[in-house]
C-alpha cells in the first residue's frame, strides 16, 4: 500500500511538471534538465543522467547530468559498447537495469568504480532505455553511492520518465521532419529521408542564389548489398539500408545540410564548408567511420561498408545534372579502387565512367544473348601424362575491342552485381557442352566451374544447379564447383546447407586460390570440400623461393591431414613439375601442359574419362 501511495505521489509530481506552462514552452534540453532534476528529487538519488545513443549504436554520450558538475557545466562523457558489452545488450533487449550492487551485477560490473574518485564510487544503479519509435535512442541512469533496493515505485517512476523522453524525441523528430519535408512526395517512404526530387530542387536553389556559395555533393553506395540480400535474406538487406539511413541522418556534422535516399542502396548528402571547422578529408573520415561500423540485425552481425563519390560546386559542375552525374561517377571510381573509401571527381574519372557504363551494358547483353564463350584448361594426373579433369574459364570476344581478358571484365561483373548471372551462364554452358559430348559419344572428364561469393551465398543456388543438371541430363559427378577461399570465411547456416545439398547431388567441391585468403582448420574440417587448389602465386617461383616452398609444403601437409586432394595451378616448366611430383601433389595444371582452349579442341585430346 505504501508503494502504491509513493507511486501516485511520483505520478502527480510528473504530471504537474509536464502540464506546467514553463515546461511546454521550453526547448528539448531544458525539458530533459527539468525531468532529470525532478527524478533526482523524487527518488533522492545522488545523480541522474540522460544519455544519447550514437548513430552507429556503439557509444552512449551523456547529454544531461543532475546535479550538474560545478567545475564543468558541460556534462560530456561517453560509454562504449566494446568496454561494456553486457550493459549494452541489456539495453538492446529493452531491459530495465535494476542493479542493487553495481560491482556484482553482470550487466554493470564493468562500470566499477564508475568515477575516477574511487573513494566514492557508485554502488547502485537503476537504468531505463529510451526509444525513438522502435529504435533504441538512449538511456536514463539513476546512481546512488550507497547500496539500495529499488522499489516497484522507483522502477515505475523512472520508466514513466523514460517514456516521456521517448515522446519528446518523437515529437522533436516530427517537428524536424515538417521543417525538412514540404510534401509527402518529397521524401522516401522507407527511410523517411528526402528523395532524389527534393535533392535536385535543393541543389537548384543553392545554384540560383544571388551569391552562390560553394558546397560538396557526396554520393553514397552501400557495398555488396546484393550479396547481403542473397546470403542473409531481403529482410536483413532492408535492415542494413534502414540503419545506414539512420546513421547518415543522425550524424551531427557542422555543415551537413541534407541527406537524401536516391536509389535502392544509394544516398546523397549536401555539405557546406563551415568556417573554422574540420577539413573535408576529416569530415569524410568521420562519415566512413560511422557508416562502416558493423550493424547488428537480430543475432547476426553484418559487416557493412560504403563507397563515396564527391563533386564540388562550382568547380565540378554548374548545374544539377552535371553535379549528380559527376558525384556518381566518383562513387563508382571509389568502388573500382577497392570500395570502403571516398574519391573526388576529376575529368579522368568522367572518361572512365562513360566507358564503364557502356561496357556494363554490353556485358549484360553478352550474358543474356550468349555473347560469351567457355574455354577449358586441362587438369593433369600427378605424373603429368593424362587429362583427368578440366577447369571452365569464361572468355569474351568483344565486337569492337576484340579478345578481352577476364581481368578486364570480371571485376566489372562483381562491382555491378552481374557476377552471379555470369556464374550461372557458365554453369549452363558447361552442361550444354557435356550434353553435346555425350551425344557425339566423346569422353568428357569432370569439369570445374568457378563460383563467386555472391553465388555461393545465394540460398537458391542448389535449386538452380539442380535445374541445370536436369535440363541437360548431366550427372552431378560430372561437375566440380570451385569457391574462392574468402567466400567461406563466414560460417553461415545458408552456406553450410547449400554445400551439403550440392554434395548430395554428387558434385565435388573444391577451394580455389587457396592460401590467398583465410580459412580456419575447423571450418575446412566441417565443410564438405574434398580438394584444394594452390594459388599460382605460390607456384611460379618454385623451387627457387624458400618461402613459397615452405607455404606449398604446409598446404600439402594440411591437406593430407584433412583427407583433401591438391591441385597445383600455374605449372609452367619442368622444375616446378618435378618438385611438386616429389612432394606428392595429386594434380597439376598450367601452360606446361595445355593453355585454355575451345571445347572442340579440348574434346580432341586423349582424355581419361
Amino acid at each position: 500500500m505504501e508503494q502504491i501511495q509513493t507511486f501516485f505521489g511520483y505520478h502527480k509530481a510528473l504530471t504537474q511538471l509536464l502540464h506546467g506552462r514553463g515546461f511546454t514552452g521550453q526547448n528539448k534540453r531544458k525539458k530533459l534538465e527539468a525531468l532529470s532534476a525532478l527524478c533526482g528529487e523524487l527518488l533522492k538519488v545522488d545523480n541522474v543522467s540522460i544519455w544519447t545513443l550514437s548513430p552507429c549504436a556503439h557509444r552512449l554520450d551523456r547529454e544531461v547530468l543532475y546535479p550538474p558538475l560545478s567545475t564543468n557545466p558541460n556534462p560530456g562523457f561517453s560509454l562504449s559498447r566494446d568496454r561494456h558489452p553486457a550493459y549494452f545488450l541489456a539495453l538492446d533487449a529493452a531491459d530495465i537495469i535494476c542493479a542493487e550492487e553495481v560491482c556484482s551485477d553482470p550487466r554493470t560490473r564493468s562500470f566499477h568504480p564508475y568515477y575516477p574518485d574511487a573513494s566514492r564510487p557508485v554502488v547502485s544503479m537503476l537504468d531505463a532505455p529510451i526509444f525513438d519509435g522502435n529504435r533504441l535512442s538512449g538511456v536514463i541512469c539513476l546512481e546512488h553511492r550507497q547500496s539500495r533496493q529499488w522499489s516497484l515505485a522507483d522502477i515505475a517512476c523512472v520508466t514513466a520518465i523514460a517514456d516521456t523522453i521517448s515522446l519528446i524525441n518523437t515529437h522533436e523528430a516530427w517537428l524536424n521532419s515538417r521543417k525538412e519535408l514540404d510534401y509527402i512526395t518529397h521524401h522516401d517512404d522507407f527511410t523517411g529521408l528526402l528523395n532524389l526530387r527534393s535533392l535536385r530542387n535543393h541543389i537548384q536553389q543553392q545554384i540560383e542564389q544571388q551569391t552562390p556559395v560553394s558546397f560538396a555533393l557526396l554520393w553514397f553506395d552501400i557495398d555488396r548489398l546484393n550479396a547481403i540480400n542473397n546470403g542473409m535474406g531481403q529482410q536483413v538487406g532492408d535492415a542494413v539500408v534502414s540503419e545506414v539511413a539512420a546513421r547518415l541522418r543522425g550524424m551531427l556534422l557542422p555543415g551537413k545540410e541534407m541527406v537524401a535516399r536516391v536509389g535502392g542502396d544509394e544516398f546523397a548528402m549536401i555539405y557546406r564548408f563551415p568556417a573554422g571547422e574540420a577539413t573535408m578529408d576529416e569530415t569524410v573520415a568521420t562519415i566512413l567511420e560511422t557508416v562502416n561500423y558493423p550493424i547488428s540485425v537480430g543475432e547476426q552481425k553484418v559487416q557493412v561498408s560504403a563507397s563515396i563519390g564527391i563533386s564540388l560546386f562550382p568547380g565540378d559542375g554548374g548545374d544539377v545534372s552535371t553535379l549528380l552525374r559527376h558525384s556518381e561517377s566518383a562513387m563508382y571510381h571509389a568502388k573500382a579502387c577497392g570500395r570502403r573509401q571516398a574519391q573526388y571527381y576529376n575529368q579522368d574519372i568522367s572518361t572512365t565512367a562513360k566507358a564503364r557504363f557502356l561496357l556494363e551494358s554490353q556485358l549484360t547483353d553478352a550474358i543474356a544473348h550468349h555473347g560469351l564463350s567457355v574455354f577449358y584448361q586441362p587438369i593433369m594426373s600427378a605424373d603429368g601424362s593424362a587429362v583427368v579433369s578440366a577447369e571452365a574459364l569464361v572468355r569474351w570476344q568483344h565486337e569492337t575491342q576484340g579478345f578481352m581478358s577476364p581481368a578486364d571484365f570480371l571485376p566489372l561483373a562483381y562491382e555491378t552485381g552481374l557476377i552471379a548471372a555470369l556464374d550461372l551462364w557458365v554453369l549452363n554452358q558447361v552442361c550444354r557442352d557435356i550434353q553435346r559430348a555425350r551425344e557425339q559419344d566423346l569422353p568428357m572428364p569432370p569439369v570445374a566451374v568457378n563460383l563467386s561469393a555472391d553465388s555461393i551465398m545465394d540460398p537458391q543456388l542448389a535449386d538452380k544447379v539442380w535445374e541445370s543438371l536436369q535440363r541437360y541430363q548431366v550427372l552431378g559427378t560430372q561437375l566440380e564447383l570451385e569457391v574462392i577461399e574468402d567466400a567461406i570465411k563466414g560460417d553461415s547456416t545458408v552456406l553450410r546447407c547449400t554445400l551439403e545439398e550440392l554434395v548430395r547431388m554428387g558434385i565435388t567441391l573444391s577451394i580455389d586460390d587457396f592460401g590467398t585468403g583465410y580459412s580456419s582448420l575447423l571450418r575446412l574440417k566441417n565443410l564438405p570440400f574434398t580438394k584444394l587448389k594452390i594459388d599460382r602465386s605460390f607456384i611460379q617461383d618454385l623451387p627457387g623461393d624458400p618461402d613459397d616452398c615452405a607455404i606449398t609444403l604446409s598446404i600439402l601437409g594440411m591437406a593430407r591431414g584433412l583427407g583433401l586432394k591438391v591441385v597445383a595451378e600455374g605449372v609452367e616448366h619442368g622444375e616446378q613439375e618435378a618438385w611438386l611430383q616429389h612432394q606428392g601433389c595429386d594434380y597439376l595444371q598450367g601452360f606446361k601442359y595445355h593453355k585454355p582452349m575451345p571445347v572442340d579442341d579440348f574434346l580432341e585430346l586423349p582424355i581419361t574419362a
